[in-house]
């Protein structure tokens, strides 16, 4: 398939730059039957099943955004640290890469520098911390929002770019479907008879990725780590023996799940890196719903829904949004969406 197959056009001020109250967004609901209908993740109680098993990332973003200067008196330097690779050494993204070269030394602090060791094909700066950076993090970090959010990152998105039941620190992007919940709707749920299960996945720098490719075939996917524990694997796979679903609350537990299941026809506890990347035409074998929120033309995240509840029909129910006025991308609004073939259960 080719990448502008899924195109959409989308008015500047439908991209939501704040945060709604969590419990609060529009909710798009797409059945496997049926037309569009709209609702409220407020809602999510009795949209939801009884018997379903809603899975979560519980992943914690990091303030990844680092600025500095040229040491020596040079001009200002932005950081993204993307991934560790040493007790002091970090992959990241530095802008302006032109003056990142090897042996460039980037004061942070009056106590810390940062070093660029080498550069790979891909643009990712090596660099070497003058100690390790994440004790500093808290300090003079920022929190990395996603670039069609164009303003600075507020004391306030510390919280409100973190979902309430976030644990494991890795990630350098949120996963957004998970923002939209609160403490009470949590509880509100599992009292309508859902159990609820987690996961991680530390989402990385592929998020902002764009598909530059003509063909989607061509596109290659970053590597993000993930780990399933015993409980969430029972969870699921007694979600399955009774013929319920499982609901994934955004695309990295989407594809968590079908990660884990590659090797086998069930979801076992264990950990990995992957670079699943799902396109119309994959098998799903795990998930049977998907909250998710509103994503990019052309991303890998749309060719992802598309995959799971049909290109045409997603493209039409975002044309719909849009002439809705719902809100998009990482602080917008949902979408809860039914497979479009369902799976069946396990034997």
């Amino acid at each position: 398939m080719l990448t502008r197959d899924f195109d959409y056009d989308l008015p500047a001020s439908s991209i939501a730059q704040e945060p709604a109250p969590r419990g609060e967004s529009r909710l798009l609901v797409l059945d496997r039957s049926g037309p569009e209908r709209h609702a409220r993740i407020r809602d999510l109680p009795r949209l939801l099943r009884a018997g379903d098993l809603l899975v979560l990332n519980d992943t914690r973003v990091i303030p990844a955004r680092l600025f500095g200067r040229r040491a020596g008196g040079g001009g200002r330097m932005e950081l993204l640290l993307v991934e560790r690779t040493g007790e002091q050494e970090w992959n990241a993204l530095v802008k302006p890469g032109k003056r990142a070269r090897p042996g460039t030394a980037i004061e942070l602090a009056a106590d810390l520098t940062a070093e660029v060791i080498d550069k790979d094909e891909e643009g990712r700066y090596r660099l070497r911390f003058s100690e390790p950076i994440e004790p500093h993090l808290e300090r003079l970090g920022h929190v990395p929002l996603p670039p069609y959010i164009h303003r600075p990152d507020s004391p306030e998105d510390r919280e409100r770019y973190q979902t309430v039941y976030a644990r494991s620190p890795g990630a350098i992007a949120a996963p957004t479907a998970g923002l939209h919940f609160s403490v009470e709707l949590l509880r509100e749920i599992e009292n309508a008879g859902v159990g609820i299960a987690r996961l991680t996945l530390h989402v990385g720098i592929g998020t902002f990725k764009p598909v530059s490719a003509e063909r989607i075939e061509d596109h290659r996917m970053d590597r993000e780590r993930w780990e399933i524990g015993e409980e969430a694997a029972e969870a699921i796979r007694r979600t399955r023996e009774r013929g319920a679903r499982v609901v994934a609350v955004g695309t990295t537990v989407v594809r968590t799940l079908e990660s884990a299941a590659r090797a086998g026809d069930e979801v076992r506890a264990g950990s990995g890196a992957t670079e699943l990347f799902i396109t119309p035409g994959f098998r799903f074998q795990v998930v049977d719903a998907l909250l998710t929120n509103f994503h990019l033309p052309r991303s890998t995240l749309l060719m992802l829904v598309s995959a799971f509840a049909g290109r045409e029909r997603v493209l039409a129910a975002y044309q719909e949004a849009v002439r809705e006025e719902y809100r998009f991308y990482s602080y917008g609004d949902a979408m809860l969406m039914e497979r479009q073939e369902p799976i069946p259960s396990a034997p």
